[in-house]
């Protein structure tokens, strides 16, 4: 098979029909998995922070909040440059590439965690490391649109996302599972740590070690499929300064700031979720209910794609965005001052659920917008101007795709930091949470008045 795609029209439809969708399937299958792990690897601390102490680990709550932060910090950073590196490199060899690279963090936090005397410091280094996972979302997304047709793009952006965004639940699901067990042996796994729960007066012996060791034969065979099994396109080549006229473009700028709502607010509460949860309810076993809330949104995630497909991005967002607040208002903070864990916990899993269908309506709006725009400025010019300008719209809104991803990942670090900041000054997470508020609002009114409401610059 040729790696290099030198014909890819995928709005052509008799090219679409005849060969453009088998191809593009088959890489959105392989891109899935690769992301999925990129997401398991980004968001390990989230769930290896809450079982420091069962090894003999010493930190204060803010020290922890940071840990599990500090990925999203560095992942957010990648992205930025991840965002223009498949037009440069090719998606194929660039989707191999970063998906091996998270072998780095996998190893380094297997070798780490054998040693509760590892020094904090040490600890920080394989959190930034652990920002190569989130660094990959941006590639992704951006080599997944050159494959799809505007029809089909919120579908496949969706399920691209979607099922890599379950990444987040898997690893709080399956890490506290295998740290409980030497899986590898003792000679990988480690001696483990025997710990002592008060809750069950039982002894019990943790592995985290594995926490790292567990994704390393998954990322060696994603990484061989990605190689042998996914395509670049030709015409997607782009230099960086192809790329940057993004900067130029409004709508660019206010789709970062709609995404740091919807993705950010996703990746945000996955980081802090556990966390958040131990420090308000203490008496709760976390490890049993923080993947629940990932998985909801990841879930969701498809389902607003293609819904968006249906309704339109634009109205589906403006209603996430309201909902948002009320699930605050009347769930999570009544859940909170109330103590009723229940309710606190229902509320934040309909919270997640509404950042996925925002998540893919928000990456369904952004195709339409920039090929929408490069439309109207080619109207008149005849079909070789208007092929030209769907090109050009097509790597602009890869572009576009792959930084608001990158600048949406800020909200992982500032959320947890928010919520731990807000304990530590209030004693409770009532400040943080009506600062979201306020933000949610302000999204609100950028959707409405630029692309929902009647007579709107670019409706979509």
């Amino acid at each position: 098979m040729s790696y290099v795609l030198n014909v890819w029209e995928p709005e052509n439809a008799a090219f679409w029909g005849k060969e453009g969708s088998s191809i593009a399937n088959r890489n959105l299958w392989i891109s899935i998995p690769c992301l999925m792990l990129a997401f398991s690897v980004w968001m390990l601390w989230s769930v290896v922070a809450a079982n420091l102490d069962k090894a003999g680990f010493k930190f204060t709550k803010d020290q922890l909040f940071f840990l599990t932060a500090l990925p999203a910090l560095s992942g957010a950073t990648l992205r930025i440059f991840y965002s223009f590196l498949v037009p440069v490199f090719g998606g194929r060899k660039w989707t191999a590439i970063s998906t091996a690279s998270l072998l780095i963090p996998a190893v380094g936090m297997g070798m780490a965690l054998q040693d509760p005397t590892t020094s904090y410091s040490t600890l920080l280094v394989l959190a930034l490391l652990c920002g190569l996972g989130g660094g990959n979302f941006s590639s992704s997304m951006a080599n997944i649109s050159f494959f799809f047709p505007k029809a089909s793009k919120g579908y496949a952006t969706g399920m691209n996302a979607g099922i890599g965004n379950l990444g987040v639940s898997v690893v709080q699901f399956l890490t506290p599972l295998v740290i409980t067990s030497a899986v590898f042996g003792v000679a990988i796994s480690g001696e483990g740590f025997l710990f002592h729960n008060a809750k069950t007066n039982l002894d019990q012996t943790f592995y985290l070690a594995n926490a790292g060791f567990i994704w390393v034969p998954f990322i060696v065979a994603a990484t061989i499929a990605a190689w042998f099994g996914m395509n670049d396109i030709a015409s997607a080549k782009a230099s960086f300064a192809d790329q940057a006229v993004i900067f130029r473009r409004k709508h660019n700028w206010l789709m970062c700031w709609l995404y740091i709502g919807t993705f950010g607010s996703f990746i945000g509460f996955s980081a802090g979720f556990a966390m958040l949860i131990k420090a308000q309810f203490p008496e709760v076993d976390v490890m049993k209910f923080a993947f629940i809330g990932p998985l909801a949104g990841a879930l969701a995630r498809p389902v607003g794609g293609i819904l968006a497909d249906k309704i339109g991005g634009a109205r589906l967002t403006l209603w996430v965005f309201a909902a948002m607040v009320v699930t605050i208002l009347a769930g999570i903070l009544p859940g909170l001052h109330s103590h009723q864990f229940a309710m606190f916990l229902g509320s934040f899993i309909g919270m997640f659920i509404l950042t996925g269908l925002g998540n893919g309506s928000t990456f369904c709006m952004i195709p339409i917008i920039f090929l929408t725009q490069s439309e109207r400025g080619a109207f008149g010019k005849g079909e070789a101007a208007l092929k030209q300008a769907r090109l050009n719209a097509s790597k602009e809104s890869a572009a576009v795709l792959g930084f608001s991803g990158a600048i949406g990942a800020y909200g992982g670090f500032f959320i947890p930091q928010t919520f731990g900041t807000s304990i530590r000054m209030t004693g409770s997470p009532d400040m943080a949470l009506y600062t979201f508020i306020g933000f949610y609002v302000s999204c609100m009114l950028v959707t409405w008045w630029y692309y929902s409401r009647k007579g709107a610059e670019m409706p979509c």
